[in-house]
């Protein structure tokens, strides 16, 4: 009998122990804000506040007041220095963004500071964006069977696409080429690009028949 009640007890105690290690840990709106800003900078999607408050374990509440402190924050409301870039709401998420009066310095540096060559990858999915855009990041990786988040990322800050629209239903970002590939090619228009077509196997893999 002394033994059932000892196990009983213990039994108590390991649960009452495993129930205080998962509860979350409630953190203060500076401590909610450092951890939205390490999870932004890396996101390459725009973070609904659902999603931010299910990765940090927190309140959507909590989330919603830290990211309006770090937008003020951001802006040089109350005396903080205006940034260079912001944290902006598109298509239902947030992310950061360049200030768009920055825009043309950044265009700037990318083609005059970073004149590297592509890589066969970045290469291959600039093509697909060319032929199938405007086009998601999700449908990219489908067509390539790889992850090409960090391909993306290299075109986006290469100038080479853009990003043309959320999807509303989704909130997929979806890309497109921009007038600076157009230059860097010689033509005019998209619509110039060789036929793909018969360059595969059967004029259809990867690809619409549609398309050049």
């Amino acid at each position: 009998m002394a033994d059932t009640t000892i196990d009983a007890t213990a039994d108590v105690e390991t649960e009452s122990l495993q129930s205080e290690q998962e509860a979350p840990r409630a953190l203060t709106t500076d401590e909610t804000a450092r951890a939205l800003e390490a999870i932004l900078m890396v996101a390459d999607e725009p973070q609904s506040l659902v999603n931010l408050a299910t990765a940090l374990r927190q309140p959507v509440g909590g989330i919603k007041r830290a990211i309006a402190a770090l937008v003020a924050d951001y802006d040089g409301v109350d005396g903080t220095v205006r940034r260079g870039f912001e944290l902006r709401e598109v298509g239902g998420g947030w992310r950061f963004y360049v200030r768009e009066q920055y825009d043309p310095l950044i265009a700037e540096y990318v083609i005059t500071q970073n004149p590297t060559k592509l890589s066969q990858a970045a290469l291959e999915t600039l093509a697909v964006i060319a032929y199938k855009q405007p086009i998601s990041r999700g449908a990219i990786a489908s067509i390539r069977a790889v992850n090409v988040d960090s391909v993306v990322r290299t075109l986006l800050g290469r100038g080479l696409i853009t990003e043309m629209f959320t999807d509303s239903e989704t909130g997929a970002i979806n890309y497109g080429t921009t007038d600076l590939l157009l230059t860097q090619l010689g033509i005019n228009a998209i619509d110039e690009l060789p036929q793909i077509s018969p360059l595969l196997d059967d004029g259809q893999e990867g690809f619409d028949s549609d398309l050049h």
